[in-house]
């Protein structure tokens, strides 16, 4: 096919099905904690307090992450509702514009083949999809940061220099907006990635077209408001959220989430899939590639060192989740597109073959997910997501031997659109599925079963635990009893909020006239013994909820 105009109703009937699927299932899913409960219940308790400054997660100070995307769902929230779709709703809408974000820099970059091929490839990427429709932060932060190097690529190459700072101010902007997503990350990685292209290609007179001057301006008008307004109003943010949340997570291991310098490898080697073997052939070939002249930017070189930089920073870190190299993945999609665009479709065949050979063993393995229970009623869960894990796994199967065949016939643009739409679709598949197993990760059966006892004037008291879930669904929040966790500093600040021991609340149970606790099964028996009043209103394997009438 000739990098020539495209078949209009074709692009956009692609578009159509991918747009669909990407957004179709939003609200099919129960929400799972501890990301998707947190996240879904602090812009609630916001539109509840009418707060928007100062984050609360069960009504305790939460300063772990900026606000934007907070904003974003509390607004959803105010205009739709409170439901499962509207708290996703800004982490699907940045994913799927990062896949038109793709295409466009793709187009502009490489030309029109490459950019169709980017954005097919991005939007098949199974860890891609999976966080685009999984309710975190990272898939904000991921597009404002690939709106700046997008930025920043273009700006770069343009030769008329108005051009040039429109597309810098654009970055600035893009780069504030990353910052309110998720913190430092969003100046301190780009920054730290422009000095290492700058000094690989011996290119210093880049940061004099960076335009600081009004870009940092454009930068502080957008970042620094609520930075000021959040700090005027708790001093002790400043400690928390610069210091402790940037400085003490990354060079320890204080969060419980550090794993060997290897731990990133299989998940971009799954994550990556189907284009695992055609990005690391993109790589070389973006190194590789003919430098004529160092003083004119190279955007397939600071693509790839951006790649490389955010997987090599975050092995580095004492904190490590699988999401955390989702702003990778825009920018090797940008770098595998130009390569299809220019392979031959013998190449990309013996690429997929090796998935191909993957998705038969993946297709054999599923229906035995069930034995990966570790307890009856998880053999049970598991047993029932096996069908939906054989379905995924076998339409996979048929989309690569689809994609395959028609390689071979050398129908490359209508392979790859088989490729991206059907892998897309199996990986909802797996990820719908998911609904077998809520019950182990979700709590909305439990706040079904209980909702008619919960009322607004009632305390509420959550014992030796915290389910994520359970405000969102009840639509309320929880005095802690003897348990901290993630919500310790706002304990700190305000603990007359909580309970510190079961002794002091056994008393203050006792003298309730109307009252609900939820706790871990294997404590109800203890304050049975204790003679502490209750009536189960709930019960399965991992909790019981009681009342005190």
């Amino acid at each position: 096919m000739k990098n020539g105009p495209p078949n209009v109703r074709g692009v956009l009937a692609v578009l159509l099905a991918i747009l669909v699927i990407w957004f179709g299932t939003l609200d099919y899913r129960k929400l799972v904690k501890p990301d998707e409960g947190r996240y879904a219940e602090i812009p609630r308790e916001m539109t509840v307090s009418g707060d928007w400054v100062t984050p609360r997660l069960n009504d305790l100070k939460y300063f772990e992450k900026p606000p934007l995307q907070y904003w974003a769902t509390a607004t959803a929230y105010k205009v739709f509702g409170e439901h499962q779709w509207t708290s996703r709703l800004w982490t699907a809408l940045t994913g799927f514009a990062g896949i038109l974000l793709v295409w466009f820099a793709g187009v502009r970059l490489f030309g029109r083949e490459a950019g169709r091929y980017a954005a097919l490839i991005l939007a098949s990427s199974m860890l891609y999809v999976g966080m685009g429709h999984i309710n975190t932060l990272d898939m904000g932060v991921t597009f404002f940061l690939t709106l700046g190097i997008v930025g920043l690529l273009l700006g770069q190459q343009a030769s008329d220099e108005r051009v040039r700072r429109n597309w810098m101010w654009l970055v600035w902007l893009a780069l504030a907006l990353a910052v309110l997503s998720k913190g430092l990350m969003g100046l301190v990685l780009p920054g730290a990635a422009l000095v290492i292209y700058s000094l690989v290609q011996r290119d210093l007179k880049l940061w004099t077209r960076l335009n600081l001057g009004t870009g940092l301006l454009i930068f502080l008008l957008v970042a620094a408001p609520w930075f000021y307004l959040v700090m005027q109003a708790n001093p002790e943010f400043f400690g928390r959220f610069f210091i402790y949340e940037h400085y003490t997570r990354f060079t320890t291991k204080d969060l419980g989430r550090f794993h060997p310098w290897y731990y990133f490898v299989p998940v971009i080697l799954l994550g990556m899939m189907p284009w695992t073997v055609l990005m690391f052939d993109s790589m070389v070939r973006a190194w590789r590639g003919e430098v004529s002249d160092r003083r004119v930017f190279n955007p397939e070189r600071f693509l790839l060192i951006w790649a490389v930089f955010i997987y090599i920073f975050f092995s580095i870190s004492g904190s490590k989740l699988p999401s955390y190299l989702l702003p990778m993945f825009p920018v090797l999609a940008l770098l595998m597109g130009k390569r299809i665009a220019e392979m031959r479709e013998r190449v990309l065949i013996w690429q997929l073959a090796p998935v191909l050979v993957l998705a038969v063993v993946a297709t054999a393995l599923a229906p035995s997910v069930a034995k990966l229970g570790d307890t009856p009623q998880q053999v049970e869960m598991y047993g029932q997501y096996a069908y939906w894990a054989t379905a995924s796994a076998a339409l996979w199967l048929a989309t690569l031997a689809g994609g395959i065949w028609l390689l071979a016939r050398r129908r490359k643009p209508l392979a790859m659109v088989v490729l991206a739409i059907g892998t897309l679709l199996a990986t909802q598949i797996v990820i719908c599925g998911h609904n077998t197993v809520a019950r182990e990760r979700s709590s909305v059966h439990i706040a079904d079963a209980i909702r008619a006892e919960v009322k607004p004037d009632v305390p509420f008291y959550s014992v030796l635990m915290y389910e994520q879930t359970l405000p969102f669904y009840l639509k309320r929040t929880f005095t802690l009893v003897q348990y901290q966790d993630e919500m310790a500093f706002g304990i700190l600040q305000e603990p007359q909020r909580w309970i510190p021991t079961i002794e002091q609340f056994a008393p203050i149970w006792r003298d309730k006239g109307e009252a609900l606790a939820i706790m871990p099964a294997y404590l109800y028996p203890q304050l049975q013994q204790r003679g502490l009043p209750m009536r189960v209103i709930f019960e399965d394997y991992q909790f019981v909820v009681v009342s005190r009438k």
